[in-house]
């Protein structure tokens, strides 16, 4: 049966926008219902067009700017109004963080019942060029031809792109012929999505394809692969069967470094990493400092992933333990913390969702933890943090809303919220990224 198209309100009203929610969309008013409007800043009068309407409040974008507000300022991407990578490119970048610092406060404030002590400043860092990590989907169909791009504004349909400012240049100027090697493929049909890594020594394409690939299309790839020096790697099925194809003889690695510890860290680039490598080491750098870690301290690293953290702390801890749930991860830090010298990290697999007390390595306790949990948070495991008698705790979080509810969870454990802020480890999106320091209690 096929799906009734929403009925929408009929006309295109003006609306002056109040303030910004929490999905930093303009929110005001049209005959007494709230309406949360896509491309609008607070104090603007725009012209709207619905885009959903429910019966406590609807949605539209804002198609006419009659008073713009000083923060809006031009799309960098000619795609913006159709690709749903980026949401904020008419938004000044420092109006970006000063609304996101709004956010995690606000968050705080109603779902932990807690005003913030101390606000850090923002950690900021070049608001395009930055993304080292994407997906980019691939449709093949007689319609519309070859696409190559991401998902559409609120959509599953991917729309075309031939630029992307957010990537490195590197990557970002080899769009159109990407998409023109796809062309040139039979087997495009069967082409899935590409992968794309940048390490800070090479570039890594994943290409998940559906069926094998002909002799033809192979070379076609090995020949784009090395005239760009990118490595080449395919995936015929789940994540375990990407391999790569060109160069030959080395280990399947990229690399960044994080220079203040004297580290570099490999990763597979179907690996997760911190896909702002600027805002990364400004992030690890102010988690150490936060820890205040003295000599003969022991810490505790949860969500440990590839050593991001865990190893930094090792230069400064005399003991740093490490706890991930995926064993891929878990490898892979096993293998920097070698390739670093680093001889005083013990890394162990762990479901987090689950009591890890009793766990041997855990029962010694810890004098400083550090935590950066998914999007989920981590209220499983902060429920057991009192057990370990930790001074300080730094909570690394990519969603504001579980930082909050996990907060009050720690409030009742004993620790008290010192000081927290942004991070803009996403510029022209809506992703919060924030961190902050609990303290024991006296």
């Amino acid at each position: 049966m096929k799906k009734r198209r929403q009925r929408l309100p009929a006309g295109t009203p003006t609306v002056e926008i109040e303030r910004l929610s929490h999905e930093v969309r303009g929110i005001g008013q049209v005959k007494g219902k709230t309406v949360f409007v896509d491309n609008a800043l607070p104090g603007e009068t725009v012209r709207i067009a619905y885009t959903a309407s429910r019966s406590k409040f609807a949605e539209g974008v804002a198609r006419e700017i009659l008073h713009a507000s000083p923060d809006r300022c031009l799309p960098r991407c000619r795609h913006f109004d159709t690709c749903g990578g980026c949401a904020l490119q008419y938004m000044e970048p420092a109006a970006q963080i000063a609304a996101k610092q709004d956010i995690l406060c606000d968050q705080l404030r109603r779902f932990a019942g807690i005003e913030v002590p101390e606000i850090l400043p923002p950690l900021a860092a070049a608001p395009y060029g930055y993304r080292r990590k994407a997906r980019l989907g691939i449709r093949a169909s007689r319609s519309r031809g070859v696409v190559l791009g991401f998902r559409e504004k609120r959509s599953n349909n991917l729309t075309p792109i031939s630029e992307c400012p957010i990537m490195p240049e590197s990557f970002a100027a080899k769009i159109p012929a990407l998409a023109n090697l796809i062309r040139e493929c039979e087997g495009r049909a069967g082409f899935a999505h590409l992968e794309v890594a940048i390490g800070e020594d090479a570039t890594g394409l994943v290409l998940r394809h559906l069926q094998p690939l002909s002799e033809k299309d192979l070379a076609l790839w090995l020949a784009f692969a090395q005239a760009n020096s990118f490595h080449l790697y395919l995936q015929p099925g789940g994540a375990d069967s990407a391999h790569r194809v060109w160069p030959d003889g080395q280990r399947e690695r990229l690399h960044y470094q994080l220079p203040e510890f004297s580290l570099e860290l490999g990763f597979h680039p179907l690996d997760f990493i911190q896909v702002n490598f600027a805002i990364n080491r400004q992030m690890v750098s102010r988690a150490v400092e936060l820890l205040d870690i003295r000599p003969g301290e022991r810490v505790l690293d949860l969500f440990c992933g590839l050593g991001n953290f865990t190893l930094p702390l090792a230069r400064r801890a005399a003991q740093v333990v490490g706890v991930e749930g995926a064993p891929e991860l878990l490898a892979r830090a096993r293998e920097n913390a070698v390739r670093n010298g680093v001889d005083n990290v013990q890394f162990h697999a762990a479901d987090l969702t689950a009591d890890i007390t009793s766990r041997p390595w855990a029962k010694a306790g810890f004098d400083k933890i550090l935590i950066d949990p998914p999007r989920t948070g981590a209220i499983e495991v902060i429920r057991e943090l009192a057990r370990f008698g930790a001074e300080k705790v730094v909570y690394v979080s990519c969603n504001p809303a579980t930082l909050a509810r996990d907060t009050a969870e720690l409030e009742k454990l004993g620790y008290r919220l010192a000081r927290a802020g942004v991070m803009d480890m996403f510029p022209q999106t809506t992703h919060v990224e924030s961190i902050a320091l609990f303290e024991r209690a006296t």
